[in-house]
């Protein structure tokens, strides 16, 4: 079956940086190659800075953002742990249900979709948690909220934070904010395709981590041994590394270019790009009569939503736009997916070319879907 080429402007996954295509048709390395050890080791403090943290525990997971976080909390809740988790989308109920399962006692803070999230209603659930969890860019939502805040009222709770739609397209400055636990994904502002979850723990949460997680694949302890730790203060191949899964080594490679694309251009400047993308996305979509769904002043400029226009199918005009102009955008979430349309400008999308190109687009699809 011959694959057309897409534009992905849904919420994930977007065009890949070149760099990071490209990376992928270069010779295969196995997982204890020493040149892979190195570039492992590049690759990790290249995420170090994407995070902006320190922590030597920075290392890309062999798995999508979702392991990501299972990982978070399969390390770090032990049992009848109680974690308050801010609730203002879906990803932030995936949270609870990740949560409970690992035996938290679960208290949700709810917020309205499309509103960001409350920090004092959630410093204000529990008197005590062991964990305080939220969602840095809400995917289903196009929401930014402030976990700088957050962090700085957690008190002695370990702070989790999703950053998938937000490292590598928005300000995040882990260290600085207070972050503990953070995940993200390969294929959304990084660039690169999906398959890996950047993730981070710092050594306050490492050391309150649960010894023997239920999870063998996902546990920090035996990873930390193999990848992000094993690199710090030592020459790979050097027997410090201790095996624990075949990496998808290609993946690595591939995230490793996307980074280095990142750095060259400057994070502050690829953070300015995506922003004004967003921005001039936002301009013409207003043009177009389309009413913003996130609230003012929390929109996320490389994932923005919008209301369905009153009497327009939704998958109708998803449709017409995928077969006509092989473009991809995302429709709503629960209760929205007909009423919301999400537009991603991530990675290499955050472009002006792109701005015109989606909302051409979109034009036409309004006018003859």
């Amino acid at each position: 079956m011959a694959i057309r080429e897409r534009h992905l402007f849904g919420p994930g996954p977007s065009n890949p940086y070149p760099e990071a295509t490209d990376a992928l048709a270069r010779p295969l390395l196995g997982h204890l190659d020493p040149a892979f050890l190195a570039l492992m080791d590049e690759t990790c403090e290249m995420l170090r800075t994407a995070w902006g943290t320190s922590n030597a525990r920075t290392l890309p997971l062999s798995a999508t953002g979702s392991a990501g976080m299972e990982a978070a909390f399969v390390n770090t809740v032990h049992p009848g742990d109680v974690a308050v988790i801010a609730v203002n989308g879906l990803f932030g109920q995936r949270m609870c249900d990740v949560a409970a399962r690992c035996g938290a006692e679960v208290v949700a803070v709810e917020h309205e979709w499309g509103r960001p999230v409350d920090v004092q209603r959630v410093v204000e659930a529990h008197p005590n948690p062991a964990i305080i969890a939220a969602v840095h860019a809400e995917t289903s939502t196009g929401v930014r909220s402030d976990i700088a805040d957050l962090g700085a009222a957690k008190g002695d709770a370990l702070l989790i934070t999703d950053a998938v739609t937000s490292i590598g397209g928005i300000e995040l400055r882990a260290d600085d904010w207070g972050v503990d636990i953070g995940y993200a994904g390969t294929q959304k502002c990084l660039g690169v395709a999906p398959g890996l979850a950047p993730f981070t723990i710092n050594d306050r949460a490492f050391e309150r981590r649960v010894e023997k997680p239920r999870s063998w694949y996902l546990d920090l302890g035996m990873l930390g041994a193999y990848a992000g730790e094993a690199g710090v203060g030592g020459a790979p191949g050097k027997g410090q590394r201790t095996y624990h899964h075949t990496a998808p080594t290609a993946m690595v490679v591939s995230l490793h270019a996307g980074l280095a694309r990142i750095l060259e251009e400057g994070l502050e400047n690829v953070w300015a790009r995506h922003e004004a993308a967003g921005a001039q996305l936002a301009a013409g979509l207003q043009e177009l009569g389309l009413e913003p769904f996130a609230a003012e002043g929390y929109r996320l400029p490389e994932l923005t939503t919008v209301k369905v226009p009153d009497g327009v199918d939704s998958g109708k005009v998803r449709g017409y736009l995928l077969e006509r102009h092989g473009l991809e955008i995302g429709s709503g979430v629960g209760q929205y997916a007909a009423t919301v349309w999400r537009i991603g400008l991530m990675g290499h999308n955050a472009r002006p070319d792109a701005v015109l190109l989606v909302l051409a687009a979109l034009k036409d699809a309004l006018d003859n879907a």
